[in-house]
């Protein structure tokens, strides 16, 4: 089985990235500021906390964009303000061919979209169905919604860019992974979850296209519906951790595909590293034990689902089943394989736990 999971930053490149948003902070966070812990409410001019307005300058400066606005809601309130700004209801979507991420189904089904399915993979049928049914924005999913997923996101958003069609990207499990997210490739936005970044729960980030943003602010007049500066603070330190604990993660990652295809455990049919959705270890068993070893892990200290896929509260490995959306596009992998995410452990710990897991039912 091959996969073609998106390219992780390297530990210097890492080590850049978070080096690059510190110098940002630094230009907008005089003397002391950032030692603040954030204020509250609506400043007037603003309509909105003054700290929350800061944080955003600071995002959209890091990512190369016009514009960004801090939502609530998390990655799903991200896409669902994207969307509804550059969107009205009834319009149609262009979407890749694969299973749609459930939360993204519903916002698609809420606004009543027309969804047009091209395969991402194939250059041509994105242009023929931009051709065909001249929809009025573009959704791409940064990470891979399919296992023969392979398409490049640059190259995607640009067939959108010739034909004028704006696009969003769902960036979640990629920012600070990768080199580039997809404002950065030319898409009219990005989005994303602050909770998969080390941040609070609860806050998305939507950054690009100044007049697209404006229209997403103009949604957000209540008091209620902002982002407090307590919280945009916490969802900037959190972002300036995630790049470096990130490369860590894949370097771990790395070595458990070595380790384990190299026979270190003998019920391991194949191992190999996917973007389902976050980038995780995929194992495939010889025979159906899926289950069995999931129930297993668990009572050996593994974490049995998780919180925010990656959030600060996650720090021993995940073993846990293939996502739904890779469940959707092949129903035999539940019994044969689980997908196993690090964290912050060390490769020592999962292959502890995986080969005691293994071997439960043989004792």
């Amino acid at each position: 089985m091959k996969t073609w999971p998106l390219q992780s930053l390297t530990m210097e490149q890492a080590q850049r990235k978070q080096f690059r948003l510190v110098d940002t902070i630094c230009r907008h966070f005089p003397g002391s500021d950032f030692l603040n812990a954030g204020d509250l409410g609506l400043v007037p001019g603003l309509n909105q906390p003054q700290m929350t307005r800061r944080v955003e300058a600071v995002l959209a400066a890091f990512f190369g964009a016009p514009a960004a606005a801090l939502v609530q809601g998390a990655g799903t309130g991200a896409i669902r303000c994207g969307l509804a700004a550059m969107l009205k209801a009834g319009e149609r979507l262009l979407i890749h061919d694969a299973p749609l991420y459930p939360t993204t189904a519903v916002i698609a089904e809420q606004m009543g979209l027309q969804l047009i399915r091209a395969d991402f993979n194939q250059p041509e049928a994105v242009r023929k169905a931009i051709e065909q049914h001249r929809p009025q924005a573009a959704l791409i999913q940064h990470t891979r919604q399919k296992m023969d997923d392979a398409y490049d996101l640059a190259e995607v958003i640009a067939c959108f860019n010739q034909y004028g069609l704006p696009s969003l990207t769902d960036d979640n499990y990629a920012v600070m992974k990768v080199d580039n997210i997809g404002c950065e490739c030319g898409a009219t936005l990005s989005t994303f979850s602050c909770f998969k970044l080390f941040g609070p729960a609860g806050v998305g980030v939507v950054v690009g296209d100044a007049d697209t943003v404006a229209n997403i602010r103009k949604s957000m007049y209540s008091g209620g519906s902002q982002v407090q500066g307590v919280q945009a603070m916490e969802a900037l330190r959190g972002l300036v951790f995630a790049p470096v604990m990130h490369a860590v993660q894949a370097q771990v990652n790395d070595r458990l595909v070595a380790e384990l295809n190299g026979g270190k455990i003998p019920e391991v049919k194949q191992a190999f590293i996917a973007n389902a959705q976050s980038k995780v270890l995929l194992v495939e068993f010889h025979e159906p034990i899926a289950e069995e070893v999931l129930n297993a892990a668990q009572k050996l200290g593994a974490l049995p689902y998780p919180v925010g896929a990656e959030s600060k509260y996650e720090i021993p490995p995940l073993f846990y089943r293939v996502s739904g959306t890779f469940r959707e596009s092949d129903p035999t992998l539940e019994q044969r394989m689980i997908r196993i995410n690090p964290n912050r452990s060390g490769s020592e710990t999962v292959l502890r736990i995986l080969r005691e897991s293994c071997r439960v039912d043989k004792r």
